[in-house]
């Protein structure tokens, strides 16, 4: 089981990471690893609700004509 870290814990370990930093370069990578990372997790988790058939053709088709946009509060 994964262990959760509090909030105030990821950010201190981030910041240790990011006090280490000293180019612009380096920022971009470590973006990028970050960018990558999460990527991963979504393509994970697709598959997963794929497998299960959570998700399927017929959801992929029902999302191109749902309408999702939240109606203006004020419209006439």
């Amino acid at each position: 089981m994964e262990q959760e870290l509090t909030l105030h814990e990821a950010k201190m370990g981030l910041l240790r990471v990011i006090d280490r930093i000293d180019n612009v370069d380096d920022v971009q990578i470590i973006r990028q690893i970050i960018t990558n990372y999460y990527a991963k997790k979504v393509d994970d988790e697709m598959d997963r609700l794929w497998e299960s058939g959570e998700w399927n053709e017929q959801k992929i088709k029902d999302l191109e004509n749902a309408h999702l946009r939240t109606p203006y509060r004020y419209a006439k």
